[in-house]
């Protein structure tokens, strides 16, 4: 009996035309994940100006930084997190239309397309600044040495989770204050340590979701190394210590204003009594996106009072 191999086989690259490999690159730089930096840019405008909406100046600002934190970056990492996946995605039934699975693209162009659109959001970054400049290029090297060997931090337990939580939480917001400030000068970076632990407890599901593939290519990413129900609980604990520590700072006054302290004991078992019902086997994304959104309520109850807008 012979056995056929279950990965498909790339068709012939040579048959398919500029179109498909165009809206197979806009499809590489995934441009649902866009709208993370763009609230991550419009976070740290709110924690600088302490206003919601941007003059006009600022506005232009913001959404120049926005064109170099959406499209290009998230290409510049995803086009080279994808070459070096490529087996694995194979393995992958999520990953089944992915351009470099189908074939559309080829590892060579995903490499060439990641470096030239990191080079391109470093220099875009130039007229933004040097400390902005930096950031970005901070970001995209990060982003390479998650998927990249020999460090590939993808597939390093924790690893994995601590770059995409600084990323998002960390140099996100640090990147709409810089643009505006030029300084990274009066940063409050509690808020950056409750994001982190709240975007990590976030993370952590999804990589239960391509546990399986993932460890028949041999890539130990957290949810490999630990299991199931310890990748579970660990995002559990990174959840109930963001809660917890943002509700501390409400009782205090210290960032968060006091009258937050009511919604915050309300909240809290809320928050985690749905990131325990809901994410507790195997989650969908569905599932995942239902959590996050239950997070905004704070979130935004918080934005709205350091505006001036409630309270």
């Amino acid at each position: 009996m012979i056995i056929r191999s279950e990965v498909p086989e790339a068709p012939d690259v040579s048959m398919i035309g500029v179109r498909h490999r165009a809206a197979a690159v806009l499809a590489m730089a995934r441009p649902q994940f866009w709208l993370v930096s763009l609230v991550a840019l419009q976070l740290g405008f709110v924690l600088a100006t302490r206003r919601l909406i941007p003059t006009g100046a600022e506005a232009l600002t913001l959404a120049y930084a926005g064109l170099i934190a959406g499209p290009l970056i998230w290409l510049a990492v995803l086009s080279i997190n994808d070459a070096h996946d490529q087996e694995t995605d194979r393995r992958n039934p999520r990953k089944a239309g992915a351009p470099l699975v189908t074939g559309v693209l080829d590892r060579r162009q995903a490499i060439g397309i990641g470096i030239v659109s990191g080079a391109a959001a470093v220099l875009a970054s130039i007229p933004l600044g040097g400390l902005f400049t930096l950031g970005v290029g901070l970001t995209v090297l990060l982003g390479w040495a998650y998927s990249t060997p020999p460090l590939r931090l993808k597939a390093r337990p924790g690893a994995d989770v601590a770059v995409n939580a600084f990323a998002v939480a960390g140099l996100g917001p640090l990147g709409g204050w810089v643009a505006l400030t030029g300084t990274t000068a009066g940063f409050p970076w509690p808020m950056a340590l409750i994001g982190s632990l709240a975007v990590a407890a976030l993370y952590l599901p999804t990589t239960l979701v391509d546990r399986q593939a993932d460890r028949a290519a041999g890539a130990r990413t957290t949810a490999v190394a630990l299991g199931e129900r310890a990748t579970f609980e660990l995002g559990f604990a990174l959840w109930t210590g963001s809660a917890v520590i943002a509700a501390g700072l409400a009782a205090t006054g210290t960032l968060l204003d006091r009258s937050l302290l009511p919604l915050h004991l309300i909240m809290a078992p809320i928050l985690l009594v749905t990131y325990r019902v809901l994410l507790r086997h195997r989650p969908g994304f569905g599932a995942i996106t239902v959590v996050a959104a239950t997070y905004l309520v704070p979130c935004t109850a918080f934005v709205l009072t350091y505006c001036g807008v409630l309270g």
